[in-house]
């Protein structure tokens, strides 16, 4: 049974992990869900499962981006599409120092300007999945977090663009959650599962998923603003000092 007014949600990086996870909670609350990836396959059986309607897509092309939005401005918009690709910034590629600007920012930064127009004049709920690592400082990968960094300011600015208005803004910062972008950081899936998920107590995509819905079934009056979501044994922060060499 759905506890609030909103009907629609459009759910990006959602052949996978985190959005999958969201595509079925909000699907399984009555919601009509837009499930947004570029893998075919894996959106079919996502649509066969929960009833959410696929739309292959690539965030990072405007076309693409044009397309989800002609016509149809969801009540929820989730920006969870991410990569990642761990390396120092001395030494990273410059095709994944592109990659990960483009789809963590870049696409973010495109769809919100399509979509809140609209919702502005009627009211919505905008929900983007950052990350501690643009909170606090967490070694290899600064590209990653610089553009979760980026993504941090920006719901802050747009809080204060769009204060009077009824468009709510829920950033949603994960620690470490079991999904596919350890595989991506690095560079292979075996070996990121190995490095990062073996053996640890981490939090399952559906755990943020039942943030997301905590936040947008929240009584009209009230906006959570921010959600930093960790494991239990997981902590952030802390002083690293090295004696000269």
């Amino acid at each position: 049974m759905r506890e609030t007014s909103y009907r629609t949600a459009l759910v990006t990086g959602a052949s996978s992990g985190i959005g999958a996870a969201i595509v079925r909670d909000l699907a399984r609350r009555g919601l009509e869900v837009h499930a947004v990836a570029r893998r075919r396959d894996a959106l079919t059986a996502l649509a066969r499962e929960t009833g959410c309607i696929a739309e292959v897509a690539d965030v990072t092309r405007p076309e693409d981006r044009a397309a989800l939005l002609r016509g149809f401005v969801p009540d929820i918009l989730v920006n969870n599409a991410g990569t990642s690709r761990g390396a120092p910034l001395s030494s990273a590629a410059a095709a994944d120092i592109d990659v990960q600007v483009e789809v963590n920012l870049r696409a973010v930064l495109h769809l919100l300007n399509l979509a809140l127009p609209r919702m502005r004049s009627r009211g919505g709920h905008v929900v983007t999945i950052g990350s501690i690592a643009g909170l606090h400082p967490l070694p290899g990968s600064p590209v990653y977090a610089a553009t979760k960094a980026a993504i941090h300011a920006m719901h802050g600015a747009l809080r204060l663009e769009l204060v009077g208005s009824r468009v709510r803004l829920t950033e949603i910062c994960p620690g470490r959650v079991d999904t596919e972008i350890f595989g991506h950081a690095a560079g292979d899936a075996a070996k990121g599962r190995a490095q990062f998920l073996d053996g640890y107590e981490v939090l399952r995509p559906e755990d943020v998923a039942a943030a997301v819905w905590y936040a947008v079934s929240q009584p009209p009056n009230v906006n959570v603003g921010l959600i930093e979501l960790t494991p239990t044994l997981q902590a952030v922060g802390g002083l690293q000092t090295l004696k000269p060499q």
